[in-house]
């Protein structure tokens, strides 16, 4: 008979391969494209919230936080460390999603992270976006969503969508940074991409293109850790 630990693991995995597969077939499916959009939107709110988060940690100040439409974004920060500030997007986006995949799927308590999730949204939307602006819409209606399956969805609906939440971002993620590899010099107006400002900023004589391998190594490493940690080391252990 299973203990409800072994339960909660053998379930978590079911519904972690089944996010695996509903990734997949969205991602594969221009007919569903539709439905991908909300997430890249979201991806780019994390994005966004990595550079902020990176520069309160580091004594800095968060001037305003914001998401275009097309899925692009900027945030303008004031002081704090830039070494950490300017990667804090696309890596923190990937630890955004590998933590989020490994907690759904090692902490018996889906619901509880939902809540905490809907919280932490909230509190940067609040504080850094414009009201009604596409951020602002972006980061209320993403924790009405999750507050919405914390207090009426059961376990297994939580488990599944965090889980989609999670591979979307980590994988969206990786994506933009093996995408940015041929563009890494490329600016939106006047504000130059996060690997273009961080050779300028910290290493001029290190070009762009070689940050964005970099940090597309670490973001992999990251990813494949979160599914290793969370399932194939345990289903040894066991």
């Amino acid at each position: 008979m299973l203990t409800h630990l072994a339960f909660f693991r053998q379930r978590s995995l079911v519904i972690a391969l089944i996010a695996f597969v509903i990734v997949f077939v969205l991602w594969n499916i221009p007919l569903f494209g539709f439905i991908l959009y909300p997430f890249r939107l979201f991806v780019t709110f994390v994005h966004e919230s990595g550079h902020a988060v990176a520069a309160l940690i580091t004594g800095g100040r968060v001037g305003s936080l914001t998401v275009f439409p097309n899925g692009s974004g900027v945030t303008f920060t004031m002081n704090g460390a830039r070494w950490l500030i300017l990667p804090a997007g696309y890596l923190g986006a990937t630890l955004f999603g590998a933590l989020l995949f490994y907690f759904t799927n090692t902490v018996p308590f889906p619901k509880t992270i939902s809540l905490i999730l809907a919280i932490f949204l909230v509190a940067i939307t609040l504080l850094y976006t414009s009201i009604l602006s596409t951020a602002w819409i972006v980061g209320i209606g993403s924790a009405l969503i999750l507050l919405a399956l914390w207090r009426f969805a059961d376990r297994s609906v939580n488990l599944l969508v965090l889980d989609i939440l999670a591979i979307l971002t980590g994988l969206n993620a990786v994506l933009d940074l093996v995408g940015l590899i041929g563009f890494s010099y490329a600016m939106m107006g006047e504000v130059r991409n996060d690997a273009a400002a961080f050779s300028a900023e910290i290493t001029p004589i290190i070009p762009p293109a070689i940050w964005v391998i970099v940090w597309a190594l670490l973001a992999i490493i990251m990813l494949g850790a979160a599914v290793y940690f969370s399932h194939i080391r345990r289903t040894r252990i066991i």
